[in-house]
């Protein structure tokens, strides 16, 4: 472990290259920094300045080297290194709310974004007229979409939202991928379609995040609990409240164990999810 400061502001978002030799960060204003690790320090390389509102949201795909920014301003821009320059590709996102998130798919062919416009924009480049379009999906989201994660399959979406709610929705794009097979979240998947619905999740849903092989969810929310829906179990949800301050991310990191992040940065909780048979 090392420790680095990047300055005195907050850094409200980050992503990492796919060696973890670079990270883009924003420090709580309009602008992405690029730092790569030289030796023992860590020296700022590039800085990424298209958008003219705060930045929310930075995903570094691995394999395509993208980088995907959204922010305030209703814009996201997809940047590609061309020459040791990164150009920006704007991307047609149809919000008239602010973006809140963004993540790339696993197989990096789209990207979803969530925003206060009560939608998620899931976005993929058309090779033909050479942009980024989005398609939405509204219904039934009544808040604003504050978390993303994507199903190892590609197709799957999971969303918590200000609503209180958790939800898992159909991406598929048709114009850009295969039908998908069946999941054991369910068969049925057009577009939009939902395949989880968790309605009383306690709270601002801040983090979601799918288990390796996509069978179980996680997520975690403002009245401090965490929630794992398990979907070979009938999608049963089980709770787990704590004592701490508002839990803000969750991850798993193997197929039993999940990492939880609370508000303070001292505090790190390690809790095991113990799976049935």
């Amino acid at each position: 472990m090392s420790l680095h400061s990047f300055g005195f502001e907050p850094l409200s978002c980050h992503a990492w290259n796919k060696d973890r030799t670079q990270i883009a960060v924003s420090p709580n204003n309009n602008v992405v920094n690029i730092y790569e690790k030289k030796g023992k320090d860590w020296v700022k390389i590039d800085e990424l300045t298209e958008h003219s509102g705060r930045i929310t949201g930075i995903d570094w795909a691995p394999e395509s080297n993208r980088i995907v920014t959204c922010a305030s301003d209703r814009n996201a821009y997809v940047w590609t290194l061309k020459d040791s320059v990164w150009k920006p590709t704007l991307v047609l996102l149809r919000i008239n709310r602010a973006a809140t998130c963004v993540k790339w798919s696993p197989l990096e062919n789209k990207f979803a974004l969530g925003s206060g416009a009560r939608l998620i924009s899931v976005c993929y480049f058309d090779k033909e007229n050479d942009w980024w379009l989005s398609k939405h999906i509204k219904k039934p989201i009544c808040s604003t979409v504050l978390s993303l994660s994507w199903h190892p399959n590609n197709i799957l979406l999971a969303a918590g939202s200000a609503d209180l709610h958790c939800r898992i929705f159909s991406a598929y794009i048709k114009d850009i991928e295969d039908k998908p097979g069946p999941t054991a979240w369910g068969a049925k998947m057009p577009f939009g379609e939902v395949l989880l619905e968790h309605k009383d999740c306690g709270g601002w849903v801040h983090s979601v995040s799918f288990s390796p092989a996509g069978d179980q969810l996680a997520w975690v929310a403002h009245n401090s609990s965490i929630s794992v829906a398990d979907a070979t179990e009938g999608k049963q949800v089980t709770q787990l409240s704590t004592s701490h301050l508002p839990l803000l991310s969750v991850l798993f990191v193997s197929a039993s164990e999940i990492v939880a992040a609370v508000t303070l940065y001292t505090q790190i909780i390690i809790l095991p999810l113990l799976l049935s048979d």
